[in-house]
């Protein structure tokens, strides 16, 4: 399984840009590496220890607890991580 973590808050028009794209590419990707991966939505507005970390980074996308992107996210750079983390989709 590999977790994908993106980080925001409410009312952010980059963070709203990001969701989509991590949709978009999590959709696209072929299913059986698509059913392994975990998308998990977190609020700076709802954790403290979130908010001193990444408020000023937001959105952030981690990719298995490691930072992957933050501000704008790469649809390609995405997709090209999410395919390497899975050791079965790496030569996809």
């Amino acid at each position: 399984m590999t977790t994908l973590t993106l980080i925001g808050k409410p009312d952010c028009h980059l963070c709203d840009v990001a969701e989509q794209i991590v949709e978009t590419v999590v959709a696209d990707l072929p299913s059986d590496i698509a059913d392994r991966v975990v998308v998990q939505r977190a609020s700076i507005a709802d954790d403290t220890a979130l908010y001193e970390r990444w408020w000023e980074k937001i959105p952030v996308v981690l990719i298995d607890g490691e930072l992957h992107a933050h501000w704008r996210v790469s649809a390609d750079r995405l997709r090209a991580a999410l395919l390497a983390a899975d050791p079965e989709g790496a030569s996809a």
